[in-house]
């Protein structure tokens, strides 16, 4: 897993091998010293266009260089703007250089004294646009790159930018690959096979757990999932465990859980009115997990060790459905009534956040996530662009939702925070003898009060890790990340969130 294309760093505008720069900055009267070459054209055309410093405009340069692509920020001082505004101005940017038949552009980046990391996100943003989708990659290898070379340019020598952007790049293309991936392409064995694949000869150890009379005995929630997939093998499920370990000393044990339902129908409880398509989406946070071990094999940061356990399930529609008023018994021997089969997200992690809780407890500083694409209602909450971290006790004394937060801010994978409260483990105490836990109610949860905050709760107790909050002689961090709303629009490119933020949670990146 690399780059779309080849890139180099420019420090200099001398025997350049490229063919335009793509000029991302507020206004022109940023450009100083070795980039006033680019003003006075930009000046002229100003003269004729009045969209010159609005909207991405395109004017002639002397030389080899051809054209410049200007693709303004717009403002950057008030109190809401933030550093996106460089992404965003760098994907329009080279879709603009495109049309204009640029092949081998330069990206400049003025840099803003509020934002540190703007070339770094600029490049990402750069990134986005030049993804082409696996498939088309398989089908069509004369169409897997956009463009033959991107340059970055920085105006002082900085070896760190072309690995660092190599690296995080790297994991959310794996991201793209794994979750924008039709439903056939990316069927739970496919996506075991490919990231068995992607990490072979790596520091990055694969397992796959692929029988599904033991995973039906070990993971019972994720089973009652699989039960109707079960009957057609290229749909059966696959939990897949990934483990690194840095070179020491570790201060940091991470234990990433993601949800991995490659196409979700709804079960029993089928999604009916057209809400069905797109849902082979939904595997976006069992690919953040892949893509974070990207990030980790490149970088190798050496005081982290992360387990990562991908839930691939595809809640299908059949006769050996599981169907709600089920009681499923958990891993954790907890006693779980069905509510609502499309709250199958849940199911499939519950199991294996139980299993790295068991973990956990031996090891150094443990920290467990689970992410998903989880609810609509996070969406409706936040709206799109920005994921959802909801902490439990031991997790919100360290105030992670806020170091994740101004992690992301500063490199522009947002986070927004929320908290779980007592009425979300009320919702989902068993309300008869039967049962000791509700999974959820009869309804979706756009129309449920706390519909985002609340899976948070059935997870903590389903799993048992209620029994390691800040009451007990053993607490454990615990964190939720609702990436429903960041994982991208559809139809569209999947944006590779919440990974560039997480990871910089850990481990600032290094651009300089």
């Amino acid at each position: 897993m690399g780059l779309p294309c080849e890139i180099e760093l420019v420090s200099k505008f001398e025997n350049l091998n490229f063919d335009g720069v793509i000029l991302v900055c507020e206004k022109l009267d940023d450009l100083k010293d070795s980039l006033s070459f680019l003003k006075k054209p930009l000046e002229d055309l100003k003269q004729i266009d009045d969209s010159v410093g609005k909207s991405v405009t395109v004017a002639a340069l002397d030389g080899g260089l051809k054209r410049v692509i200007f693709a303004p920020t717009g403002p950057l001082n008030r109190d809401y703007d933030d550093v996106r505004r460089f992404a965003d101005a760098a994907e329009n940017g080279i879709k603009r250089a495109i049309k204009a038949g640029c092949q081998s552009p330069v990206l400049v980046t003025v840099k803003n004294d509020k934002f540190k990391y703007a070339s770094f996100v600029a490049a990402l943003g750069a990134m986005q646009a030049l993804y082409v989708p696996l498939e088309i990659r398989e089908a069509k290898p004369e169409k897997k790159n956009k463009l033959l070379k991107l340059g970055l340019w920085s105006g002082e020598s900085s070896p760190y930018l072309i690995p660092t952007v190599d690296a995080f790049e790297s994991g959310r293309s794996l991201v793209r690959d794994i979750q924008g991936s039709d439903p056939e392409r990316m069927a739970p064995p496919r996506v075991a096979d490919y990231v068995t694949a992607n990490f072979a000869n790596t520091n990055i150890k694969v397992e796959v757990v692929s029988d599904c009379d033991y995973i039906e005995k070990n993971y019972p929630c994720l089973g009652a999932v699989n039960r109707a997939a079960k009957v057609v093998p290229r749909h059966n499920a696959r939990v897949i465990k990934l483990f690194y370990e840095g070179s020491g000393p570790i201060t940091d044990t991470l234990f990433l859980v993601g949800k991995g339902v490659t196409y979700d129908t709804g079960g029993a409880d089928v999604k009916a009115g057209g809400i069905m398509a797109g849902m082979h989406r939904d595997k976006g946070g069992a690919s953040a997990v892949a893509g974070f071990f990207q990030i980790l094999e490149k970088l190798k940061p050496a005081h982290l060790k992360v387990y990562g356990t991908m839930s691939m399930v595809r809640n299908s529609i059949g006769a050996n459905g599981y169907v709600a008023d089920e009681i499923i018994t958990a891993r954790s021997g907890k006693r779980v009534r069905v509510g609502n089969t499309d709250a199958e997200g849940r199911m499939a992690m519950a199991d294996c956040l139980c299993e790295a809780k068991e973990m956990a407890k031996n090891e150094v500083n443990p920290h467990l996530y689970t992410i998903a694409t989880l609810t609509g209602h996070a969406i409706i909450a936040m709206g799109p662009g920005y994921s959802i971290a909801m902490d439990n006790g031991p997790a919100r004394e360290i105030q992670n939702s806020l170091k994740l937060r101004d992690a992301g801010d500063a490199v522009g994978d947002m986070f927004e925070i929320s908290t779980i409260r007592r009425e979300d483990y009320v919702f989902h105490t068993g309300k008869s003898e039967y049962e000791d836990i509700l999974q959820c109610n009869n309804a979706p949860s756009s129309r449920t009060p706390r519909g985002h905050q609340s899976p948070s709760a059935f997870m903590i107790m389903t799993s048992g890790l209620d029994s390691h909050g800040l009451d007990s002689d053993h607490p454990l961090k615990y964190t939720h990340l609702d990436i429903a709303g960041s994982e991208g629009k559809f139809p569209g490119i999947p944006t590779g969130a919440p990974i560039t933020g997480l990871y910089s949670r850990y481990f600032v990146p290094r651009i300089k």
